[in-house]
């Protein structure tokens, strides 16, 4: 006799459950972690009513730099280009500052400026209308911003580095401001070569 009740009363707990998770057709049953699928913090599209002008996406405040900006004290101008070629490499040259300049280099260099800095690079030799890929050597080596690339300084390169010129792009977002110290001390290498 109590076996029955147990069992009745099991059978109509089942029945109970089942039957309340079919009230609502989107509902897919028991959820886990609710707060994994409802996100508490605003899309920076979003409006927001905790900020006078109703955006969540806020202007930093005025003289501010981000955690970890390292600002280039040069500007984005031919002056500023020449005014760089004072700065010094801050890193020393060793193998594995050379190493992993290297590595830069040939992710985000050697497309244009080729392996060697013979300015061969494979997109330019796909003869996709660019042209004019400096080399960094040899005498028939120009800047485009006048002097011989084998004889610019390294605040010059990393000038170039961070802000691009012509139709190379800035790489600032790129590389770290380290990271570009580093090929600009394998850029240096190759400009030694003959």
């Amino acid at each position: 006799m109590n076996k029955n009740i147990v069992y009745a009363a099991f059978t109509l707990l089942v029945a109970v459950v089942m039957l309340s998770a079919c009230r609502d057709k989107r509902s897919t049953g028991l959820e886990y972690a609710r707060n994994m699928y409802d996100p508490i913090a605003y899309n920076q599209d979003q409006p927001n009513k905790n900020f006078a002008n109703g955006a969540t996406s806020q202007t930093p405040p005025a003289n501010t730099d981000p955690i970890g900006f390292v600002k280039f004290e040069y500007a984005n101008t031919k002056e500023g280009y020449e005014a760089s070629s004072v700065v010094v490499n801050p890193l020393q040259l060793t193998e594995k500052n050379l190493l992993e300049g290297k590595h830069f280099y040939t992710v985000f260099c050697a497309p244009c400026h080729g392996d060697k800095g013979d300015g061969q690079g494979h997109i330019v030799k796909l003869d996709k209308g660019i042209s004019g890929v400096p080399a960094y050597y040899g005498a028939e080596a120009v800047s485009s911003r006048g002097g011989a690339m084998a004889s610019l300084s390294a605040g010059k390169i990393y000038h170039t580095i961070t802000y691009g010129l012509n139709a190379m792009g800035s790489h600032a977002s790129q590389l770290t401001p380290t990271e570009r110290w580093k090929v600009v001390l394998y850029v240096q290498q190759l400009q030694k070569t003959k």
